[in-house]
């Protein structure tokens, strides 16, 4: 019986952890994108909230304007990973390759629906999801490994 509680119990902390890790994950993303122009503001005249307003101003923008974007996919996935493998410390791993490649997957869809120059695709794809998700999972574990 115990054995069946503590399996149970398992299986409600890695829907939580998933749960928590996506919508942590989404909320930086999120907000990072959203307050970009704080950080970065766009060319004079522009708006960047609408695929229309980015396909007009993406001759104005300069690579500088497309590291909030980056870092917003690669923390948003660090993010998610991190959070999920600190509510599960044995599917860590487990959960950097599944989060990765959901958030790779989100990444490729964004690239076909958001204009973007083709250097800053490549460069988002290759290193904004898979390599943050498995320093997301790498940093838990640390974590879980600290005497505090």
């Amino acid at each position: 019986m115990n054995k069946q509680k503590n399996s149970k119990n398992q299986v409600w902390r890695v829907i939580l952890a998933t749960c928590a890790g996506l919508v942590l994950g989404m909320a930086v993303n999120s907000v990072l994108i959203s307050q970009s122009h704080l950080i970065i503001p766009p060319p004079e005249g522009t708006d960047l909230t609408n695929v229309e307003g980015i396909t007009k101003a993406l001759p104005l923008l300069q690579p500088l304007h497309f590291l909030v974007p980056f870092f917003a996919h690669a923390l948003g996935t660090f993010t998610a990973v991190f959070i999920a493998g600190s509510i599960v410390p044995f599917l860590k791993w487990k959960f950097a390759i599944i989060f990765g490649v959901i958030n790779l997957v989100g990444g490729i869809g964004a690239a076909v629906m958001i204009p973007a120059p083709k250097w800053f695709i490549v460069t988002d794809l290759a290193l904004a999801y898979l390599p943050f998700a498995f320093l997301g999972a790498w940093l838990a574990v640390r974590m879980n490994k600290s005497p505090n």
